[in-house]
């Protein structure tokens, strides 16, 4: 077993997966609460933007990763249709079941699978379109899970990724400020919880910047990356070709 990191610490990787699963399973009922908060509603908007670029169609089939509470899927859901098929999945399974149920709850009832993105439980070219939002970052082994990614994926399909960025040199003082400072301090007084919000932030200073994570997606199988970059480089969508 090797070491990775959490955050800003080297741990070993099965204690990284442990805490992960920690923090999740801390913030899960107030997750789309702090998103809300942390980012003044604009996550809302690049799910919006990805779904936008996506190109969802009736009858397609879509694979959504890490998908917590299920803002996307519930989209994707919607754009493809009676004829289509929408799975969500995340490796949590406290964030599963909060977005399992709050779908339900609206009526929209979609296979919900627990498993690791870097292990997916599908065969070979199951989908047209893999998207995973925010939650590439929090994966040990990044390269494993995109390569998985591309193997269910058909050949031109499409995988989106929607993650925090490099920002802007000029958004740079601010947003550490921000994300330093700010972040842990709303953790604690709306989720009582200081500390995974001190780690979300650590772990996307630590998640590969623009440039960094187009090569790994075309070295994972992916002839094509485009990169958008939102909000000046804090949030970039990447959408890879599968070859």
């Amino acid at each position: 077993m090797g070491q990775t990191h959490f955050g800003f610490q080297d741990v070993d990787e099965a204690e990284k997966a442990r805490r992960v699963r920690g923090v999740f399973d801390s913030v899960a009922s107030r997750y789309d609460l702090m998103n809300d908060v942390l980012s003044f509603g604009m996550h809302r908007l690049w799910k919006g933007y990805a779904v936008a670029v996506a190109g969802v169609r009736p009858g397609m089939s879509v694979l959504d990763i890490a998908g917590g509470t299920g803002d996307l899927a519930r989209r994707f859901a919607e754009a493809v249709g009676e004829r289509g098929r929408v799975v969500l999945t995340d490796i949590n399974e406290t964030m599963l079941r909060t977005g399992r149920d709050r779908l339900l709850d609206d009526g929209v009832a979609l296979p919900a699978v627990a498993c690791d993105a870097e292990r997916l439980p599908f065969a070979d070219a199951s989908f047209d379109l893999v998207s995973v939002a925010f939650g590439l970052r929090n994966m040990t082994h990044k390269e494993a899970a995109l390569a998985e990614m591309a193997r269910v994926l058909r050949t031109g399909g499409r995988l989106l990724v929607l993650e925090f960025s490099r920002p802007a040199p000029l958004l740079r003082r601010p947003y550490d400020w921000y994300s330093f400072h700010v972040m842990p301090r709303l953790g604690g007084w709306i989720a009582s919880d200081a500390d995974s919000y001190r780690y979300l932030a650590e772990s996307i200073r630590m998640h590969p910047d623009q440039e960094t994570l187009k090569a790994m997606m075309q070295g994972c199988g992916f002839a094509h990356v485009d990169v958008h970059n939102l909000a000046g480089g804090i949030v970039a969508l990447h959408v890879g070709v599968r070859c």
